[in-house]
């Protein structure tokens, strides 16, 4: 198994970044703030206008490691990298899947699946730990989109077109945003939630969840670049410049458990306040950067929690999860499995 590695998050405007014998140094007004050796190190996230030396850039691109660019909302703005990894005979078969609708629709399935019964267990976790806290329409409204996901999940297993099924994960989504509300338990009308908004995200716990969601696709998307696999060709999200459709395909099992869940407790425990979130002219919200620091050190946290993997049996870190997701796939797509085993968590 893949021994997971740190990712190093630049949040300074005017951060420089760079090479140092075999370490990446952070600079801010000339000031060393931090160095880390390089074969340590996963990836480098800066958010805002952070930049970096063409050495560190070299270096990183020789050792595998990707620089991401992101805004400060968490929106992807660039990504260097250097020369692809993988067998190009894995490629041509991912590519052959894509086109294959039967094949497609059985790894479609097990996506979809897994993802509603995941939030279905968010769902689960809440009414047993809290139930007897929650209001009575709360634990009607929770119980109601339980049965309705556990519905969507049984149809889901029997589905044999992707369209269908693209279909059914939006159902999937509807029930559970619809009652997401009642997940927060912090008593403040800065937390109110009415649904998913992004692009921007229009209140703050959107604003939370678009920023986690970020996170998660880099270390999706470097999780199949590290496999051998194209980020850019997916099987539930279709085809589009400049969308990485297969890291977004890997995330949806993975949201509600590794960003839905962190999102929730770092509201519900106090960990973040309305004063943590900026509203912006527009009307988007984000994170302020000393919020976004305390999210990040919460994530990177919470990537270190074990967990025993459904179909491996093995314990690993959370944040290993979409690595060994990754390896299924491939191992799927050369012919090693007979199906994609999605992840479901228990």
């Amino acid at each position: 198994m893949r021994r997971m590695r740190n990712t190093i998050y630049v949040t300074s405007e005017d951060a420089w970044l760079r090479k140092d014998g075999a370490n990446v140094v952070v600079e801010v007004e000339g000031r060393e703030r931090g160095r880390a050796p390089l074969h340590m190190i996963d990836g480098v996230v800066s958010f805002g206008r952070a930049g970096a030396s063409p050495s560190l850039l070299a270096a990183c691109a020789e050792a595998g490691i990707t620089v991401s660019h992101l805004d400060p909302n968490g929106r992807f703005l660039a990504r260097v990298e250097g020369p692809r990894s993988g067998n190009v005979l894995l490629r041509r078969a991912q590519y052959r899947v894509a086109d294959d609708a039967p094949r497609a629709a059985l790894i479609v399935r097990g996506i979809v699946t897994a993802k509603t019964a995941n939030q279905r267990a968010v769902l689960r976790r809440a009414l047993r730990d809290h139930g007897e806290r929650l209001g009575t329409d709360a634990v009607a409204g929770l119980s109601a989109a339980e049965a309705r996901l556990t519905d969507i999940a049984r149809r889901a297993l029997v589905a044999d077109d992707v369209d269908g099924l693209r279909g059914l994960e939006g159902e999937a989504a509807a029930q559970y945003f619809g009652v997401f509300r009642h997940l927060i338990r912090v008593d403040d009308p800065a937390f109110t939630f009415a649904g998913r908004s992004r692009r921007p995200p229009l209140d703050r716990i959107n604003a939370l969840l678009s920023f986690l969601y970020a996170l998660l696709g880099h270390d999706c998307r470097s999780a199949l670049e590290a496999h051998g696999l194209d980020p850019q060709v997916g099987y539930l999200h279709a085809d589009r410049p400049g969308r990485a459709s297969l890291a977004l395909d890997l995330m949806e099992e993975l949201r509600p458990v590794q960003a839905d869940r962190l999102a929730l407790s770092l509201v519900n425990r106090r960990q973040l306040g309305a004063e943590d979130f900026t509203v912006e002219e527009t009307g988007g919200v984000r994170l302020t950067d000393e919020a976004r620091k305390r999210v990040l050190v919460a994530w990177q946290e919470r990537k270190r929690e074990e967990l025993r993997h459904p179909f491996l049996n093995e314990t690993m870190p959370l944040g290993l999860v979409c690595h060994a997701q990754a390896q299924m796939l491939a191992r799927h797509l050369r012919g090693d499995l007979d199906g994609y085993p999605a992840f479901v968590w228990k």
